[in-house]
């Protein structure tokens, strides 16, 4: 008798423990640049950040930490997030000049036309050609913004002579290569330093999708708004990975792991694109009072002849380093094409 009670003492808090661990609450320490008010926390990230909840009875959640609160830099955060400072990270891999060359063929110059279509296409370029660049983390998403935009304190730019002499913001290394292909002074900064810097005169504008617009008050700093021609593939865009530690990852009970892998992907990636594209209406409606013109395919064409020593210096690059760029830059294209919102 003594023995049945002392086993199913032990059944009982077996039973007990494994309840304990399936019933456990989460709470996932979620690390970004941009302010809580940006369109990226309040129309991506947070959202996100519910849906687990949800899916999950409230055992995942989320404490979000905007503007670096968290300490470190933008450039920071993808190391934050392989070593396990934060749980989870959205950051652009350009930020760290050279470390991802691989995904950067997505930054390369007037390759991509639909936000959503291009993130379904970086998700699955990465799976199939890139994924040892991002082997140190469980990636959740990848995507892309829309079309970049000038955002000029003096003057519009209306044709490529306008950018002669101009110190001009960009985030990464493929699209300040072709500002100085253009003409003008490129100059490396993250996104929250935009704001002083315009302020500073430090630059005379930025190139920056319209969705970052509130988060950094440029409608205030500038006079000029000059889009390229809609119906041409952006001017550029940027990569962007949100992602986990990957042994917090691997740490989870099953079923909270399900979870995770339930709003992670290329359909997320798809999704958040189309969020960012939505976005963009939003900044762009701050930017009413100030001028805005459209630079016409016309003079684009000159653009994209100056941009292919851009794509062609990136080919030899990669291909340097032992892979093939000519087939990367093809299989990146193609994808493009197959996922193109019509």
């Amino acid at each position: 008798m003594k023995a049945s009670l002392k086993s199913l003492a032990a059944l009982t808090a077996l039973a007990c423990a494994g309840f304990s661990a399936s019933a456990q609450t989460v709470t996932l320490k979620v690390h970004h640049f941009l302010p809580a008010g940006s369109a990226a926390q309040k129309m991506f990230i947070q959202p996100w950040c519910d849906k687990i909840a949800a899916d999950s009875g409230d055992k995942l959640k989320c404490q979000i930490y905007p503007s670096m609160q968290l300490g470190g830099t933008p450039p920071q955060l993808f190391d934050q997030v392989k070593d396990g400072v934060v749980d989870v990270a959205w950051t652009l891999p350009g930020y760290t000049a050279g470390r991802f060359p691989l995904a950067e063929v997505f930054e390369l110059p007037f390759m991509m036309q639909s936000p959503e279509g291009t993130s379904k296409a970086l998700w699955e370029y990465v799976e199939k050609h890139d994924a040892a660049e991002f082997k140190d983390v469980h990636a959740i998403a990848f995507h892309v913004h829309g079309d970049g935009v000038f955002h000029m304190t003096s003057k519009p730019i209306k044709t490529m002579a306008d950018l002669k002499g101009l110190k001009v913001r960009a985030p990464t290394r493929q699209t300040n290569k072709l500002l100085a292909a253009l003409g003008a002074t490129p100059v490396a900064m993250p996104v929250p330093a935009v704001s002083e810097a315009l302020a500073k005169s430090v630059i005379d504008g930025a190139l920056v999708p319209y969705e970052v617009v509130p988060a950094v008050k440029i409608q205030e700093l500038v006079k000029f708004h000059s889009e390229t021609d809609p119906a041409e593939p952006a001017i550029y865009t940027s990569a962007f990975i949100f992602a986990m530690n990957k042994a917090k990852y691997e740490g989870l009970p099953p079923d909270l792991k399900k979870v995770i892998d339930a709003n992670s992907g290329q359909a997320l990636s798809g999704q958040i694109g189309k969020t960012f594209l939505a976005a963009d209406g939003i900044g762009k409606k701050l930017t009413e009072k100030n001028t805005t013109n459209v630079i016409p395919a016309s003079e684009l064409q000159s653009w994209k002849k100056a941009g292919e020593q851009v794509t062609n210096d990136w080919v030899a690059d990669v291909t340097a380093k032992g892979a093939n760029g000519k087939l990367l830059l093809e299989n990146a294209r193609a994808l493009i094409a197959k996922y193109a919102v019509k």
